[in-house]
């Protein structure tokens, strides 16, 4: 099999910053890829093409870390100081036009980001993409730290156990 996602749960030390977190069902760890520091993809362990395949485990785990991972994503990113800034939650789940591993990238956004790029939503994600800027891995990895510790917390505290 060729997935991305599962080789990257393999091989953790190719992600900046390596694992944030991991629960029992999910991996938690920063985004591969131009969307930006402290970009985060929330995904299940094990090999999963659609939400509706989860096992009851991974759908307990799901709601808690919806919530908990973007908070602590824009505890990280310092989004309070930004009255524009949002914290994107997509789910995305294709490769080659099939579906492939399901993910949740969580994402922060900023004013700045939207005006630099002239755009928002899914239309910011795709000029992320086009222009093709990848992170740089120390500030990636930096923020992968921040928010590890952010989110633990939250964890513990939602009653989620984490690692």
């Amino acid at each position: 099999m060729d997935c991305m996602a599962c080789g990257l749960n393999e091989h953790p030390e190719r992600v900046p910053g390596g694992r944030i977190a991991t629960t029992a069902g999910w991996v938690v760890e920063h985004c591969v890829g131009p969307l930006g520091v402290g970009t985060v993809v929330l995904k299940p362990i094990r090999h999963v093409l659609h939400l509706a395949d989860l096992e009851p485990m991974e759908s307990a785990e799901l709601g808690p870390l919806l919530v908990a991972v973007p908070a602590a994503v824009a505890d990280a990113a310092r989004l309070a100081e930004d009255p524009a800034s949002q914290v994107y939650a997509c789910l995305w789940s294709h490769a080659d036009r099939r579906p492939g591993h399901i993910h949740f990238v969580i994402q922060p956004v900023t004013s700045e980001q939207m005006d630099r790029l002239g755009a928002h939503g899914p239309a910011l994600q795709v000029r992320m993409f086009t222009d093709g800027a990848n992170p740089e891995p120390g500030a990636a990895a930096r923020a992968a730290t921040s928010i590890r510790a952010a989110l633990l917390s939250r964890l513990r505290a939602a009653g989620v156990e984490a690692r």
